[in-house]
C-alpha cells in the first residue's frame, strides 16, 4: 500500500451521498493525522469552488495508479 502524504492525490474509496461524492471522485489530501490514522481531504469542482473538506478514514480512499486517467462528471446543484 502506498502511503499518503500532504498535498497527494487520492481517490474516494465509496460514496457520500450527504455531499454529493461518488466512489472515484478525486480530491487532494490538505492534512495527514498522527500515524496515517486519518486525512482530512479536499474535493473542488473544475472551477476550483470547494465542495466538501471532510475527515476520512484510510479505507476511503486510495492513492492515485500510475497510469489512471481523471473523469469529469456534472456535479448535482446545492
Amino acid at each position: 500500500m502506498m502511503k499518503i502524504h500532504e498535498l497527494d492525490t487520492v481517490v474516494l474509496a465509496h460514496s457520500i451521498p450527504d455531499y454529493g461524492l461518488s466512489a472515484g471522485d478525486v480530491g487532494a489530501v490538505v492534512h495527514v493525522y498522527k500515524d496515517s490514522a486519518a486525512y482530512e481531504v479536499e474535493f473542488v469542482t473544475g472551477e476550483g469552488e470547494t465542495i466538501a473538506v471532510l475527515t476520512l478514514q484510510p479505507s476511503d480512499i486510495r492513492a492515485m495508479r500510475r497510469r489512471e486517467i481523471l473523469h469529469v462528471r456534472k456535479f448535482p446543484p446545492a
